[in-house]
Protein backbone atom coordinates (compact mmCIF):
# COMPACT_ATOMS: atom_id res chain seq x y z
CA UNK A 1 0.00 0.00 0.00
CA UNK A 2 0.87 3.15 -0.45
CA UNK A 3 2.21 5.68 1.80
CA UNK A 4 0.01 8.67 1.97
CA UNK A 5 1.16 11.82 0.21
CA UNK A 6 2.33 15.22 2.49
CA UNK A 7 -0.72 16.81 0.58
CA UNK A 8 -2.92 14.66 1.75
CA UNK A 9 -1.79 15.00 5.59
CA UNK A 10 -1.95 18.66 5.11
CA UNK A 11 -5.37 18.31 3.90
CA UNK A 12 -6.73 16.15 6.50
CA UNK A 13 -5.16 18.47 9.14
CA UNK A 14 -7.57 21.35 7.92
CA UNK A 15 -10.68 19.48 7.73
CA UNK A 16 -9.81 18.80 11.27
CA UNK A 17 -9.17 22.59 12.22
CA UNK A 18 -11.84 23.38 10.17
CA UNK A 19 -14.11 21.01 12.45
CA UNK A 20 -13.01 22.26 15.73
CA UNK A 21 -12.65 25.59 15.17
CA UNK A 22 -15.49 26.50 16.79
CA UNK A 23 -14.30 24.68 20.08
CA UNK A 24 -11.14 26.83 19.54
CA UNK A 25 -12.75 29.78 19.38
CA UNK A 26 -14.57 29.27 22.71
CA UNK A 27 -11.52 27.90 24.09
CA UNK A 28 -9.73 31.52 22.87
CA UNK A 29 -10.87 33.73 25.34
CA UNK A 30 -10.34 31.43 28.69
CA UNK A 31 -6.71 30.37 27.69
CA UNK A 32 -5.62 34.34 26.81
CA UNK A 33 -7.53 35.16 30.31
CA UNK A 34 -5.04 31.98 32.08
CA UNK A 35 -2.07 33.26 30.38
CA UNK A 36 -2.21 36.80 31.29
CA UNK A 37 -3.39 36.11 34.87
CA UNK A 38 -2.00 32.95 36.04
CA UNK A 39 1.20 32.51 33.85
CA UNK A 40 2.77 36.03 32.86
CA UNK A 41 2.70 36.97 36.59
CA UNK A 42 4.62 33.93 37.47
CA UNK A 43 7.75 36.09 36.52
CA UNK A 44 7.71 38.07 39.56
CA UNK A 45 8.65 34.71 41.77
CA UNK A 46 11.91 36.09 41.91
CA UNK A 47 10.71 39.17 44.00
CA UNK A 48 10.79 36.53 46.62
CA UNK A 49 14.67 36.28 47.04
CA UNK A 50 15.40 40.06 46.06
CA UNK A 51 14.97 43.75 48.26
CA UNK A 52 12.53 44.82 46.62
CA UNK A 53 12.80 48.63 45.04
CA UNK A 54 9.99 49.99 43.66
CA UNK A 55 12.13 52.41 41.89
CA UNK A 56 15.19 50.25 41.18
CA UNK A 57 12.37 47.82 39.73
CA UNK A 58 12.02 44.50 39.90
CA UNK A 59 15.35 42.94 38.21
CA UNK A 60 17.37 45.76 39.23
CA UNK A 61 16.51 45.28 43.01
CA UNK A 62 19.46 43.31 45.28
CA UNK A 63 19.31 39.98 45.39
CA UNK A 64 19.11 38.53 48.69
CA UNK A 65 18.64 34.83 48.61
CA UNK A 66 16.64 33.37 51.64
CA UNK A 67 16.32 36.24 54.01
CA UNK A 68 12.81 36.92 53.14
CA UNK A 69 11.58 33.61 53.94
CA UNK A 70 13.42 34.01 57.37
CA UNK A 71 9.96 36.35 58.13
CA UNK A 72 8.01 33.17 57.98
CA UNK A 73 10.30 30.38 59.88
CA UNK A 74 12.04 32.73 62.51
CA UNK A 75 9.20 34.41 64.17
CA UNK A 76 7.59 33.09 67.16
CA UNK A 77 4.49 33.15 65.97
CA UNK A 78 5.56 30.60 62.60
CA UNK A 79 3.86 27.80 64.78
CA UNK A 80 0.55 28.99 65.19
CA UNK A 81 -0.09 30.95 62.10
CA UNK A 82 1.14 27.35 60.27
CA UNK A 83 -1.36 25.05 63.04
CA UNK A 84 -4.23 27.62 62.34
CA UNK A 85 -3.82 27.72 58.73
CA UNK A 86 -3.76 23.51 58.13
CA UNK A 87 -6.16 23.03 60.83
CA UNK A 88 -9.15 25.41 59.22
CA UNK A 89 -8.30 23.78 56.13
CA UNK A 90 -8.85 20.62 57.17
CA UNK A 91 -12.09 20.97 59.27
CA UNK A 92 -13.67 22.96 56.04
CA UNK A 93 -12.42 20.33 53.91
CA UNK A 94 -14.12 17.97 55.45
CA UNK A 95 -17.36 19.30 56.84
CA UNK A 96 -18.00 21.66 53.58
CA UNK A 97 -17.83 17.90 51.74
CA UNK A 98 -19.89 15.80 53.85
CA UNK A 99 -22.58 18.61 54.13
CA UNK A 100 -22.47 18.93 50.29
CA UNK A 101 -23.30 15.59 49.56
CA UNK A 102 -25.68 15.89 52.25
CA UNK A 103 -27.66 18.41 50.94
CA UNK A 104 -27.08 17.53 47.34
CA UNK A 105 -28.83 14.02 47.73
CA UNK A 106 -31.60 15.93 49.76
CA UNK A 107 -32.45 18.67 47.03
CA UNK A 108 -31.96 15.60 44.36
CA UNK A 109 -34.77 13.43 46.23
CA UNK A 110 -37.02 16.72 46.50
CA UNK A 111 -40.15 16.14 44.67
CA UNK A 112 -41.23 19.61 43.85
CA UNK A 113 -39.20 21.47 40.77
CA UNK A 114 -40.27 24.64 42.16
CA UNK A 115 -38.76 23.46 45.70
CA UNK A 116 -35.43 22.15 44.34
CA UNK A 117 -34.90 25.64 42.94
CA UNK A 118 -35.48 27.47 45.91
CA UNK A 119 -33.42 25.41 48.07
CA UNK A 120 -30.39 25.23 44.67
CA UNK A 121 -30.53 29.42 44.69
CA UNK A 122 -30.72 29.74 48.77
CA UNK A 123 -27.63 27.46 49.23
CA UNK A 124 -25.56 29.22 46.62
CA UNK A 125 -26.70 32.94 47.90
CA UNK A 126 -24.31 33.04 50.69
CA UNK A 127 -21.40 32.13 48.62
CA UNK A 128 -21.84 35.07 46.25
CA UNK A 129 -21.54 37.26 49.34
CA UNK A 130 -18.13 39.50 49.91
CA UNK A 131 -16.38 38.81 53.01
CA UNK A 132 -17.26 41.77 54.31
CA UNK A 133 -20.81 41.68 54.30
CA UNK A 134 -20.48 38.23 55.78
CA UNK A 135 -18.45 40.46 58.66
CA UNK A 136 -21.13 42.57 59.42
CA UNK A 137 -23.69 39.50 59.44
CA UNK A 138 -21.30 37.82 62.32
CA UNK A 139 -21.41 41.22 64.11
CA UNK A 140 -24.92 41.56 63.77
CA UNK A 141 -25.09 38.12 66.31
CA UNK A 142 -22.18 38.41 67.63
CA UNK A 143 -22.32 42.46 68.32
CA UNK A 144 -21.67 43.28 72.36
CA UNK A 145 -24.54 46.18 73.14
CA UNK A 146 -26.72 45.47 70.30
CA UNK A 147 -25.95 41.90 68.63
CA UNK A 148 -29.01 38.78 68.78
CA UNK A 149 -27.11 36.18 70.86
CA UNK A 150 -26.36 38.49 73.35
CA UNK A 151 -29.89 40.37 73.52
CA UNK A 152 -32.36 37.41 72.18
CA UNK A 153 -30.61 34.01 72.70
CA UNK A 154 -28.29 34.24 75.51
CA UNK A 155 -30.76 36.05 78.43
CA UNK A 156 -33.61 32.84 77.19
CA UNK A 157 -31.07 30.40 78.21
CA UNK A 158 -30.44 32.30 81.50
CA UNK A 159 -26.49 33.48 80.55
CA UNK A 160 -24.61 36.34 80.59
CA UNK A 161 -23.44 38.14 77.81
CA UNK A 162 -20.21 37.56 76.10
CA UNK A 163 -17.90 39.64 74.37
CA UNK A 164 -16.92 37.61 71.75
CA UNK A 165 -14.73 39.89 70.07
CA UNK A 166 -12.04 39.52 73.02
CA UNK A 167 -12.45 35.50 73.72
CA UNK A 168 -10.77 34.04 71.39
CA UNK A 169 -11.44 30.21 72.11
CA UNK A 170 -14.80 30.96 70.73
CA UNK A 171 -13.75 31.80 67.54
CA UNK A 172 -12.39 28.18 65.63
CA UNK A 173 -16.33 27.76 66.04
CA UNK A 174 -17.49 30.50 64.54
CA UNK A 175 -15.37 31.04 61.72
CA UNK A 176 -16.11 27.07 60.89
CA UNK A 177 -20.01 28.18 61.01
CA UNK A 178 -19.69 31.16 58.93
CA UNK A 179 -17.14 29.42 56.51
CA UNK A 180 -19.63 26.37 55.85
CA UNK A 181 -22.54 28.87 55.65
CA UNK A 182 -20.81 30.73 52.86
CA UNK A 183 -18.86 27.87 51.06
CA UNK A 184 -21.13 24.56 51.23
CA UNK A 185 -23.10 26.00 48.32
CA UNK A 186 -20.19 25.71 45.85
CA UNK A 187 -19.68 22.01 46.26
CA UNK A 188 -23.20 21.50 46.72
CA UNK A 189 -24.19 22.45 43.47
CA UNK A 190 -21.33 20.93 41.84
CA UNK A 191 -23.10 17.01 43.10
CA UNK A 192 -26.07 18.36 42.43
CA UNK A 193 -25.08 18.11 38.74
CA UNK A 194 -23.50 14.58 39.17
CA UNK A 195 -26.16 12.98 40.34
CA UNK A 196 -28.73 14.81 38.48
CA UNK A 197 -26.23 12.76 35.36
CA UNK A 198 -26.83 9.42 36.89
CA UNK A 199 -28.85 7.21 34.87
CA UNK A 200 -32.57 7.11 36.33
CA UNK A 201 -32.85 3.04 35.37
CA UNK A 202 -30.49 2.32 38.13
CA UNK A 203 -32.45 3.29 40.97
CA UNK A 204 -35.63 2.09 39.07
CA UNK A 205 -34.05 -1.77 39.10
CA UNK A 206 -32.86 -0.63 42.66
CA UNK A 207 -36.63 -0.32 43.69
CA UNK A 208 -37.91 -2.75 42.07
CA UNK A 209 -35.48 -4.89 43.84
CA UNK A 210 -37.20 -3.30 47.22
CA UNK A 211 -33.30 -1.58 48.30
CA UNK A 212 -34.56 1.38 50.81
CA UNK A 213 -33.21 4.91 50.04
CA UNK A 214 -30.41 4.17 52.20
CA UNK A 215 -29.27 1.64 49.99
CA UNK A 216 -29.70 3.10 46.93
CA UNK A 217 -27.62 6.26 48.41
CA UNK A 218 -24.90 3.66 49.53
CA UNK A 219 -24.74 1.44 46.30
CA UNK A 220 -25.42 3.98 43.67
CA UNK A 221 -25.06 7.89 44.29
CA UNK A 222 -22.18 7.40 46.24
CA UNK A 223 -20.14 5.55 44.11
CA UNK A 224 -20.54 7.72 41.23
CA UNK A 225 -19.94 10.69 43.26
CA UNK A 226 -16.94 9.53 44.57
CA UNK A 227 -14.36 10.68 41.37
CA UNK A 228 -15.73 13.97 42.31
CA UNK A 229 -15.22 14.24 45.67
CA UNK A 230 -11.41 12.96 45.49
CA UNK A 231 -11.33 15.68 42.47
CA UNK A 232 -12.77 18.36 44.80
CA UNK A 233 -10.76 17.01 47.99
CA UNK A 234 -7.31 17.00 45.94
CA UNK A 235 -8.06 20.52 44.94
CA UNK A 236 -8.89 21.67 48.10
CA UNK A 237 -6.03 20.01 49.59
CA UNK A 238 -3.39 21.92 47.59
CA UNK A 239 -4.42 25.09 48.86
CA UNK A 240 -4.24 23.87 52.15
CA UNK A 241 -1.70 26.46 53.22
CA UNK A 242 -3.35 29.42 52.03
CA UNK A 243 -6.97 30.56 53.96
CA UNK A 244 -9.82 33.10 53.48
CA UNK A 245 -8.24 36.24 53.92
CA UNK A 246 -11.55 37.89 54.21
CA UNK A 247 -12.45 35.05 56.37
CA UNK A 248 -9.95 35.35 58.82
CA UNK A 249 -9.53 39.13 58.58
CA UNK A 250 -12.54 40.74 57.96
CA UNK A 251 -15.05 38.90 60.07
CA UNK A 252 -12.54 38.62 63.29
CA UNK A 253 -12.75 42.25 62.90
CA UNK A 254 -8.89 42.30 63.17
CA UNK A 255 -8.99 42.09 67.24
CA UNK A 256 -5.85 41.36 68.04
CA UNK A 257 -7.32 40.12 71.54
CA UNK A 258 -8.37 36.96 69.12
CA UNK A 259 -4.89 36.26 67.25
CA UNK A 260 -4.37 33.05 68.79
CA UNK A 261 -6.92 30.95 67.04
CA UNK A 262 -7.66 33.91 63.92
CA UNK A 263 -4.23 34.68 63.06
CA UNK A 264 -3.09 32.35 59.82
CA UNK A 265 -0.15 32.83 57.10
CA UNK A 266 -2.09 35.00 55.14
CA UNK A 267 -3.69 37.79 57.60
CA UNK A 268 0.14 37.25 59.39
CA UNK A 269 1.61 38.29 55.87
CA UNK A 270 -0.46 41.05 55.67
CA UNK A 271 -0.26 42.90 58.65
CA UNK A 272 3.36 42.65 58.26
CA UNK A 273 3.70 44.00 55.12
CA UNK A 274 1.50 46.92 56.10
CA UNK A 275 4.01 47.09 59.04
CA UNK A 276 7.13 47.05 57.20
CA UNK A 277 6.06 47.79 53.59
CA UNK A 278 8.48 45.00 52.25
CA UNK A 279 6.93 43.66 49.14
CA UNK A 280 9.80 40.54 49.12
CA UNK A 281 8.42 39.11 52.73
CA UNK A 282 4.72 38.92 50.98
CA UNK A 283 6.17 37.18 47.71
CA UNK A 284 8.24 34.82 49.46
CA UNK A 285 5.33 33.71 51.82
CA UNK A 286 3.17 33.23 48.30
CA UNK A 287 5.92 31.36 46.84
CA UNK A 288 6.44 29.24 49.57
CA UNK A 289 2.64 28.45 49.99
CA UNK A 290 2.16 27.78 46.50
CA UNK A 291 5.15 25.40 46.57
CA UNK A 292 3.81 23.56 49.47
CA UNK A 293 0.74 23.18 47.96
CA UNK A 294 2.03 21.90 44.80
CA UNK A 295 3.62 19.08 46.40
CA UNK A 296 0.93 18.20 48.40
CA UNK A 297 -1.09 18.38 45.41
CA UNK A 298 1.40 15.56 43.51
CA UNK A 299 1.36 13.44 46.95
CA UNK A 300 -2.17 13.36 47.10
CA UNK A 301 -2.96 12.13 43.47
CA UNK A 302 -0.12 9.71 43.69
CA UNK A 303 -1.74 8.13 46.83
CA UNK A 304 -5.45 8.17 45.24
CA UNK A 305 -3.26 6.56 42.26
CA UNK A 306 -2.05 3.79 44.47
CA UNK A 307 -5.41 3.01 45.49
CA UNK A 308 -7.63 3.63 43.02
CA UNK A 309 -6.33 4.30 39.85
CA UNK A 310 -9.26 5.34 37.86
CA UNK A 311 -10.17 8.04 40.20
CA UNK A 312 -6.54 10.20 40.22
CA UNK A 313 -6.77 13.54 38.70
CA UNK A 314 -3.50 12.81 36.11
Amino acid sequence: MAAPKASDQVGSKMAKFKRYLPMYLMFLPGAIYLIINNYIPMGGIIVAFKQYNARAGILASPFIGLQNFEFLFATPDAWVITRNTILYNVAFIVINNVLGIAFAIFICNTLSKKLKKVYQSAILFPYLMSAVILGYIVFAFLSQSNGIVNKSILPMLGKDPINWYSEAKYWPFILTLANTWKGVGYGCLIYISTINGIDPSLYQAAELDNATKWQQIRYITLPFLKPVVITLVIMSVGRIFFSDFGLFYQVPRNSGLLYATTNTIDTYVYRGLMHSGNVGMSAAAGFYQSVVGFIIVLVSNLSVRKVSPENAMF
